[in-house]
């Protein structure tokens, strides 16, 4: 009976195509969302095995961040970007949930998650949440989260203030636009831990320092960062 099913499949895929996210060419009866061409070809940092790279050292001086990791770059015309495009803005959530698989299986071949305690997802404000439907940082997150058997703590950490976004923004202006729009409400379930801070994509970290500025002033905590690219500025 396969044949009949594969016939099908061939029948349904002629009238309503399905093509890769990452390059837009068709996707094979085996393929989801990312063909193997794109799976293969996408440059990895391997950040995760380097403790002082580019992404760590960005931190440094600003907040204490223990180690730094990001999947990919995030390049004009990139296959990363073309993908974290149809994640945030086209509202592919499952793209998140996949590369985060992805990510996640690199991250613990390498020990980066051994010492992690749980994970914590850049937040966005709820007014934004309740526009765009989902947080990509979340979906990103339990992808990680699933192949790291790791929980996702997407409750102690909010966004206080709806800040205007960041792109085409100056380093400095990014910092400005977020210092102090970040709230720990929930302290003690966090207390001690060593916090997985999970975003999109990394520029200027601004975000990511404010976030971990805020998690720091809880007793004990220590945060680690990754995302699944690095925008050189």
């Amino acid at each position: 009976m396969s044949y009949i099913y594969d016939f099908w499949d061939d029948f349904i895929s002629l009238l309503f195509p399905r093509l890769c996210y990452a390059c837009g060419t068709h996707l094979m009866r085996n393929e989801s969302l990312i063909c193997t061409e794109c799976y293969v070809v996408i440059p990895r940092t391997n950040y995760h095995y380097v403790t002082n790279n580019p992404v760590a050292q960005l931190f440094w001086g600003r907040c204490m961040v223990e180690k730094a990791a990001v999947f990919s770059y995030y390049n004009k015309g990139s296959r990363i970007r073309n993908l974290i495009h149809n994640l945030k803005y086209k509202g592919i959530r499952e793209i998140g949930y996949e590369l985060g698989r992805i990510y996640g299986l690199s991250l613990i071949a390498s020990g980066f998650t051994n010492d992690i305690d749980l994970i914590i997802p850049v937040p966005l404000h709820p007014a934004k949440k309740r526009v765009r439907g989902f947080n990509q940082s979340e979906t990103i997150s339990k992808g990680i989260a699933e192949v790291a058997n790791l929980p996702v703590d997407i409750k102690s950490l909010v966004r206080t203030i709806v800040s205007a976004t960041q792109t085409k923004r100056s380093r400095y202006e990014r910092w400005t636009n977020v210092e102090g729009i970040f709230q720990v409400i929930d302290p003690l379930s966090i207390l001690g831990k060593h916090v997985l801070l999970v975003d999109d994509v990394i520029t200027t970290g601004s975000t990511i320092e404010s976030c971990t500025n805020e998690l720091l002033k809880i007793e004990g905590v220590k945060v680690s960062v990754v995302a699944l690219a690095f925008a050189v500025v």
